[in-house]
């Protein structure tokens, strides 16, 4: 399904309260204070900013909470927060601080209600569910966890299904074959998930050229395309981006 403009989305690995960027979650090197990044995303032409706390233990939770806060007082485009959301009071306080919709993963898979329960009491609007996509056999992929260790045993497009059935409102998929080569979206993947829900899909995993994600947008079907190091370390500026993909036909908002 067309959802007018196709969006681009910086995403804001945090931990500790540092926006930080690695590679398979290792090697991290620090990319700047949230704010300040968020702030720079939301003057070069962003059209939303995803945070994810990656440390998202017990106690980190507090620091998200008041960066989401700090940040949405200077940023005024959509805010999307995930990493260690567990219940419905999680949900709660990251809205309460200005965030726009959450995104929730391990949470959903261990209890598919809590899909259900966020979208009746927030709104689907504001419930992103993502999935960990890697490849099994040729044309299936199963849902992992934990940074792409555990198999699931989930097939992910009959769970992106499930998950737009119990009301979420977006889909986040991340390809654990393609994150951080920088070699392409997993086109085949986004493009199946696409036929099979009625909500925007978000590419994750693999942006390294605009081509890349022209084709998440031609080939792979999506929405909104999502990408990290190539925004942290400027080697792709955003507005430039955009007027590549109108150029190509592709409608944005510049």
């Amino acid at each position: 399904m067309e959802y007018f403009a196709k969006r681009i989305i910086p995403c804001l690995d945090v931990d500790n309260g540092r926006v930080v960027k690695g590679v398979n979650f290792v090697g991290l090197r620090d990319a700047g204070d949230p704010v300040e990044v968020a702030k720079r995303y939301n003057i070069e032409g962003a059209d939303e900013i995803t945070f994810l706390d990656i440390g998202a233990t017990h106690e980190g939770r507090a620091t998200i909470v008041d960066v989401v806060k700090e940040v949405a007082k200077e940023v005024f485009i959509p805010l999307t927060v995930g990493g260690g959301i567990r219940e419905l009071n999680d949900i709660y306080k990251l809205l309460n601080v200005g965030c726009d919709k959450v995104s929730i993963n391990s949470a959903a898979i261990k209890r598919p209600e809590f899909i259900n329960e966020g979208a009746k009491r927030f709104g689907s609007q504001c419930i992103v569910v993502a999935i960990d996509a890697k490849k099994v056999a040729p044309n299936k992929w199963n849902i992992f966890t934990h940074g792409g260790r555990n198999d699931t045993g989930i097939d992910a497009i009959e769970w992106a299904k499930e998950s737009y059935n119990r009301g979420a409102g977006e889909l986040l998929i991340t390809s654990m074959d393609s994150d951080g080569t920088k070699a392409g979206f997993a086109n085949d993947l986004n493009s199946r998930i696409a036929e099979v829900v009625n909500i925007p899909i978000i590419a994750s995993g693999g942006a390294g050229t605009m081509e890349h994600i022209k084709e998440a947008f031609t080939k792979g079907n999506v929405d909104a395309a999502l990408a990290a190091s190539i925004f942290h370390f400027r080697e792709i500026d955003i507005m430039d981006l955009k007027h590549y993909l109108r150029d190509n036909n592709i409608p944005v908002r510049i």
